[in-house]
């Protein structure tokens, strides 16, 4: 079974069914009070178990947080949905349209060229983000959350099994995931230390290494700061991206007026003639083009946490219209330049266009927030990664983790130690690799295209399955959209050798270790199943040889409640006793991110001796026995838990040259499972009441 521990024979943190959220929760981000005070009631409903109510907002379902989120409360969303989903999408600017006119620009620019690239830029934005995800992805949310790993569960639901075609899917995009966590945060803040360059004074004293150093003292920082939380800062982060994105409006702004036929862009007609006139070059336009995208995934990951509305109307009447302006401000100022270059005979320069919009007076400044721009969309990127990390462990995707929490309001607010100084060392690799946003630029686009045709492909099957869609509505959302991902993951494969190999090289090792875990946990079960005695014939060979009697209550962690488990039988075999009281204690993870506090625990009576007790989690969730097994007492389960004793049954896994996986992974998930957390740790067990029994397996 998916999400067994097999480190011991301790409760499974997976379903039978496993799959989560894309990541993806990008960040929780601290909301001000007035959005706080607005989803106070449906906070306390989605209690974890641990005493704790979760900060995401009262959007569950489809729709979710409109009933919630009103007046100030839903404008407060709005503002922090700014700082936290688009923070991303919201740093594209400083170098999509670079790239992209950079890439066209080989021969020489036209005007029709300009037209055309800032036309792709706006249609990309309208149709991916606009169409596909806010009209359509965002509805398919798992109990108010979505993502891509989210998605994956829905689907699994929708199916009514796990599907090895939904599974595999899923693992790919999570991922995915994980390359583009390493590449955001070094091409974002890369970029904006870049603009440095433009200040008059500065172009030549600011070298690429410079430029480097003052990147890796900001990443350092970042990276420093996880372990403290972001509750504090966080609640800056949505106030300084209305200002960023405000001023990137303005900037867009001051450049249309000097040049308005830009507006033409707008016609899709440009975007069109471009890739028919251009033919391999427009498709390698088209793969920089795809960069004002990155960050769409978003959207979904944080539905939880702000709620469908808020981000749909942030989206639609700020963010976007913020984007298209500067956009089309950076393409006047293009024009601007194209006329000059004509004008003087002298060929045409290609600049840094976002920073040379503002003027020389304001270049610092700008700097200066756009770092703290690249910084918040970093952060975002990096509890992302957090977020889908516990999702993973929940769903036994990866082993167990240390997943700490640096809030004691906020439940999303979690930090994971091993994936931070992961994530730390490729970010460092990848920038001094690359050194430049340019070179950057090309390794950027495969994991986030990648992650896109995989979310269309199981949204469609949520619409075909859950929501009962025709075939016809169907093949109408997934023809269209699985046509224009495709053109852009194929537009972005052009760039492999260029760079687009990293994020690919990162998804294939992410996916190998993932793969290996859940193949062998499930080798690890069937061996436990084969060799291990039924629960009910223990009992019943019990019941005609009674063992001595010793007091108290004793639980057994096991993730197969119908057999018995080993430290079960380690302890009649070595101690020749058993307890007055016995619970057999299983941890299940559901396929929806909560689980209603009603529903978190079942006792299942097997006679005066025996019990066995499900404990179930939600893929959002962080397990707390103690806390779950307190609500017991409401079902006729009484006893101290100073009194009771936990046995884990540890195994020891020796690999096998023929066991169901080659020896190379047979060691590699040998590896894995000696660096999982401690399951006394993970599950919050009183440490002075655990009792370990080990025994040997091959796997």
């Amino acid at each position: 079974m998916i999400g067994d521990t097999p480190k011991d024979d301790a409760a499974s943190s997976g379903s039978s069914t496993p799959g989560a959220t894309s990541g993806e929760t990008i960040s929780h981000t601290a909301i001000s009070k007035d959005a706080a005070a607005s989803n106070k009631e449906a906070a306390a409903k989605t209690d974890c178990g641990d005493g704790k109510s979760a900060s995401e907002s009262a959007a569950s379902g489809h729709g979710g947080g409109h009933g919630a989120a009103k007046g100030a409360g839903f404008l407060a969303l709005a503002i922090g949905s700014v700082g936290v989903v688009f923070g991303d999408i919201g740093t594209s600017p400083l170098y999509a349209f670079k790239e992209a006119l950079h890439a066209a620009a080989h021969d020489g620019v036209t005007r029709s060229e300009i037209l055309g690239v800032v036309s792709l830029a706006l249609w990309a934005l309208i149709l991916v983000v606009t169409v596909k995800y806010v009209f359509f992805i965002m509805r398919a949310d798992n109990k108010g959350e979505g993502g891509v790993l989210s998605l994956m569960a829905l689907a699994m639901r929708a199916m009514g099994k796990r599907t090895p075609f939904i599974f595999v899917l899923g693992v790919i995009g999570a991922a995915l995931f994980y390359g583009d966590a390493v590449i955001t945060p070094a091409i974002s803040v890369l970029s904006a230390v870049e603009g440095l360059r433009t200040i008059p004074g500065l172009e030549d004293s600011i070298s690429t290494q410079m430029v480097m150093l003052i990147a890796i003292i900001m990443l350092l920082g970042l990276f420093f700061i996880q372990s403290h939380g972001t509750e504090k800062v966080g609640r800056f982060f949505g106030p300084i991206c209305m200002v960023w994105f405000a001023v990137m409006a303005a900037l867009g702004v001051s450049q249309l007026i000097t040049h308005p036929d830009i507006m033409l862009a707008i016609s899709p007609y440009y975007a069109v003639k471009f890739l028919a006139e251009h033919g391999l070059a427009g498709f390698i336009v088209l793969g920089a083009v795809f960069l004002t995208v990155t960050g769409a995934e978003a959207l979904t990951a944080d539905m939880g946490h702000f709620g469908r509305w808020p981000i749909q109307a942030a989206w639609l009447f700020f963010v976007l219209p913020c984007l298209a302006v500067n956009y089309l401000g950076q393409g006047a100022l293009a024009l601007s330049m194209l006329d000059l270059s004509i004008e003087s005979g002298a060929p045409f320069q290609e600049l840094n266009w976002f920073f040379e919009m503002a003027p020389l007076a304001l270049r610092l400044p700008l700097v200066l927030l756009a770092g703290a721009a690249t910084f918040i969309a970093s952060q975002a990127v990096i509890t992302g990664a957090f977020s889908l990390t516990q999702q993973a462990i929940q769903l036994g995707l990866l082993p167990r983790l240390d997943v700490l929490r640096t809030s004691e309001t906020q439940s999303g607010q979690i930090f994971v130690p091993q994936i931070n100084s992961m994530l730390l060392i490729g970010v460092l690799v990848v920038m001094l690799s690359f050194q430049t946003s340019s070179a950057l630029a090309h390794a950027y686009g495969l994991a986030v295209t990648g992650t896109m045709v995989v979310t269309t492909a199981m949204a469609a099957i949520v619409m075909r399955q859950l929501w009962k869609w025709r075939w016809a509505q169907v093949l109408a959302f997934l023809i269209p959209f699985m046509i224009l991902d495709l053109a852009f993951l194929t537009a972005n494969m052009l760039r492999f050798f260029t760079g687009g190999w990293l994020p690919i090289l990162i998804a294939t090792a992410l996916f190998i270790v993932m793969a290996t875990w859940v193949r062998g946990t499930q080798i690890l079960t069937e061996k436990t199943r084969r060799d291990s005695v039924g629960l009910n014939d223990l009992v019943d060979m019990m019941q005609a040889r009674p063992p001595h009697r010793a007091s108290g209550t004793a639980i057994f962690l096991t993730s197969d409640p119908d057999v018995a488990p080993v430290a079960l039988m380690h302890n009649l075999k070595h101690n020749k006793v058993l307890h007055e009281k016995n619970v057999i204690l299983t941890v299940k993870t559901a396929n929806t991110p909560r689980v209603a506090p009603e529903d978190r625990v079942t006792i299942e009576i097997i006679n005066a001796d025996f019990k066995k007790v499900v404990i179930a989690y939600g893929f959002m969730e962080s397990p707390n026995l103690p806390k779950a097994l307190g609500l017991c007492r409401k079902q006729g389960l009484k006893f101290d838990i100073m009194s009771t004793s936990f046995f884990l049954g540890r195994r020891s896994v020796v690999p096998s040259a023929n066991s169901g996986m080659p020896l190379w992974q047979d060691k590699l998930y040998i590896f894995l499972m000696k660096n999982a957390a401690n399951p006394t740790e993970y599950f919050h067990i009183p440490p002075g009441r655990v009792v370990e029994l080990g025994t040997q397996v091959t796997v």
